[in-house]
């Protein structure tokens, strides 16, 4: 009812009822109150917007092209020798710097800066501190004797065992597996495949095939190829292994197996 009056700039009734709605908004209980008080202040935000839009400041604004003609004409261009042809478009004015125009520029605004600013190194200083000397460390001489010599032999053949029992233990734990389950089933081969390939890991399906492949040289084991033309693998019976073994009955065998292939 009072926008009218609320948007002079000579009136402070919208000041007022700020003033008022704030001690009002201090004994708000219930919703219906706090909406009212947000309505209040959406009423009071846009005729605050309204007064601020109708305040003259008076103040000039900057205006860049007449800024750049203020400074050509203090830096002395000449505007007379100009022929027609050497206009780019209509609208555009040309002319002639003279030779000391950027010179005179400078001398001016030097004046407002009084130093030149400060250069920061961006990964420190480029100043180079001269390296700092190496401490010569002097080499201790080889014993005469012939403890060095051996500890290393002795480290190794150490590794070497323990490397050769792990193999052992698997090889035999292979072996056992296929033993009990042709003594489960002495009439059914097992699949070679079937025996060495592990679903989850190509590194162990390898390792088993190396592991196996120690069974079939010693001669506790033998391969063959079924009707598929598939190997299947078996146990030698009592003292065929050992026979065929001393008598080197074997052939070589050499298995391509990619990652692909195992999936």
């Amino acid at each position: 009812e009072n926008r009218e009056d609320m948007l002079s700039s000579k009136s402070n009734r919208l000041t007022e009822a700020l003033e008022e709605a704030n001690k009002l908004f201090s004994g708000v209980f219930c919703a219906r109150e706090a909406a009212l008080d947000a309505q209040f202040l959406v009423l009071a935000s846009n005729l605050g917007k309204e007064k601020a839009n109708e305040l003259h400041s008076e103040m000039t604004a900057f205006d860049s092209l007449a800024f750049a003609e203020d400074l050509l004409t203090f830096m002395g261009i000449n505007r007379i020798e100009v022929e027609e042809n050497d206009s780019d478009s209509e609208g555009i004015s040309g002319g002639y710097l003279p030779g000391d125009a950027w010179h005179k520029l400078g001398e001016e605004t030097e004046k407002y800066f009084r130093r030149a600013p400060s250069f920061h190194y961006m990964l420190g200083s480029f100043k180079s501190d001269p390296p700092v000397p190496r401490q010569r460390i002097e080499r201790q001489r080889k014993a005469t004797g012939g403890e060095g010599k051996r500890a290393m032999p002795a480290q190794l053949k150490k590794m070497e065992e323990s490397h050769q029992e792990a193999t052992e233990k698997e090889v035999e734990r292979i072996l056992g597996l296929l033993q009990t389950h042709f003594k489960n089933d002495p009439d059914t081969p097992i699949s070679f495949f079937d025996l060495v390939i592990d679903p989850n890991s190509f590194a162990r399906t390898v390792e088993n095939i190396f592991h196996v492949s120690f069974i079939i040289r010693d001669g506790f084991a033998r391969l063959k190829l079924d009707d598929d033309k598939l190997p299947i693998i078996e146990p030698s019976k009592d003292n065929e292994g050992m026979d065929d073994h001393s008598a080197g009955a074997r052939n070589q065998v050499v298995i391509s197996l990619n990652h692909q292939e195992w999936k």
